[in-house]
């Protein structure tokens, strides 16, 4: 009997958080109009680790062709998630997705638009205190979209030079040094470097880094999940400092499962008592209770934001409402 009570005690201690994170979902699609038949919305309300929560997470069909995923974007400037669903003709889906600089208002991360690159990754990151002299290169994440209708989640080198970004498969850690903007073929050699580039018989230098040819992408951090498995890239892609990947904020993710269906994840946060907001842990199991595959988070707090069919999903937590970004993940019917 002892050791009855001890294993279960250990299961729970082990396990406790896992289930508590097997949310319930409620399909609401009545509440956004009309939608496409390949197009459903999912709604819960049930406690988060103990801790009240708003999330709510949408369901898009890859292989329906009826559907267009695709991006916009402004130059030097950031709208609403409104004012895009706007000048876009009403879309399905506005969804908030890079990181942006409110300095220059750009995005700080990949985005992709019928094929061409019109947003590139910061490659260099200045050190702190004693490492004032010093820049860490990491290679951002993204999510993307193929002509063949293929999602996938890599690791980018971008450049303005350069038509496609260039991807790998697996998350790297950064490389360091004192070069404050690192030339793309530098880059390229250290990352080549880093993962184990390799010559033939003949010197032929065999690169992993390859082109990533997609339709759409955008871009965020850190990778969530990777086969199925929690796999937090934070470290290797140097999103969040220190112990920040535990706070809980508001999130948008996206990801896709085995059956090519694209999952868009907002959770509602910084209302206590009534949305608390998600850690970046919480997050990813989220997403692989509901089956993703391969997942990143994109930008978070106050500029997550969902429309569907122009109504929102989640509320804001700015106290202004929807905060300007600028760019957005589009989904359309056509």
């Amino acid at each position: 009997m002892i050791m009855i009570k001890r294993t279960l005690f250990i299961f729970f201690l082990c396990y406790g958080n896992l289930l508590q994170a097997q949310l319930t979902w409620v399909k609401v699609d009545s509440l956004f109009g009309r939608l496409p038949a390949s197009v459903h919305v999912y709604r819960t309300t049930d406690s988060l680790d103990g801790k009240p929560n708003i999330a709510y997470y949408l369901e898009a069909n890859l292989k329906d062709k009826s559907l267009e995923f695709t991006t916009d974007t402004t130059r030097d400037r950031r709208l609403t998630p409104q004012k895009f669903y706007e000048r876009n003709n009403h879309p399905v889906v506005t969804v908030n997705c890079t990181f942006f600089s409110y300095e220059t208002n750009r995005s700080l991360n990949t985005v992709v638009k019928d094929g061409k690159l019109v947003g590139y990754n910061i490659h260099s990151v200045p050190g702190k205190g004693k490492d004032t002299l010093t820049y860490r290169h990491p290679l951002g994440s993204a999510i993307g979209i193929s002509k063949e209708r293929k999602a996938d989640v890599a690791w980018l080198l971008t450049d303005s030079a350069h038509p496609y970004p260039y991807a790998l498969q697996n998350a790297i850690a950064s490389s360091r040094d004192s070069i404050q903007k690192p030339s793309f073929e530098y880059m390229m050699s250290v990352t080549s470097l880093v993962v184990g580039d390799y010559s033939g018989k003949h010197g032929k230098s065999f690169p992993q880094l390859k082109k990533w040819r997609t339709q759409t992408a955008v871009g965020g951090g850190p990778v969530l999940l990777q086969n199925g498995e929690i796999r937090i890239t934070n470290e290797e892609e140097i999103k969040f400092a220190g112990k920040a990947i535990n706070d809980r904020h508001p999130r948008t993710a996206m990801g896709y499962t085995k059956d090519h269906k694209l999952i868009i994840l907002v959770i509602q946060g910084r209302f206590p008592g009534i949305a608390e907001g998600a850690t970046l842990t919480q997050e990813a199991r989220i997403l692989k209770n509901i089956g993703c595959r391969e997942a990143l988070n994109l930008d978070g707090g106050g500029s997550s934001c969902m429309l569907v069919n122009g109504r929102e999903t989640i509320k804001p937590s700015d106290k202004e409402g929807q905060r300007p970004v600028p760019a957005v993940f589009l989904v359309e019917s056509r």
